[in-house]
């Protein structure tokens, strides 16, 4: 199914669950519309914003983990869970 653009199944469970986290943030924005606040960011954002500037953020994390380090890829991807999470909910 799959072949045509050469993706391996953990790329596209990626994008799926990218899709999903979309899917889901439009039906909340829905439910309870998003408000504006300031955190540690020292810029009004809502939970859009906080939630691209945590996907680039954990972006940048992993891939300067790989230009850095040997280390574990599951490490780096708890470390860039961990910078999404702090920015998603105090950024």
């Amino acid at each position: 199914m799959l072949e045509w653009m050469v993706w391996t199944g953990p790329t596209a469970l990626v994008f799926a669950g990218l899709a999903l986290l979309l899917v889901v943030m439009a039906v909340w924005a829905r439910i309870s519309p998003p408000v504006a606040r300031r955190g540690f960011l020292r810029i009004e954002t809502d939970r859009g914003d906080r939630l691209y500037i945590g996907l680039i953020s954990a972006a940048v994390v992993l891939a300067g983990w790989i230009a850095i380090t040997d280390l574990s890829m599951w490490l780096a991807l708890g470390c860039a869970l961990l910078v999404a999470v702090v920015i998603g909910i105090w950024g």
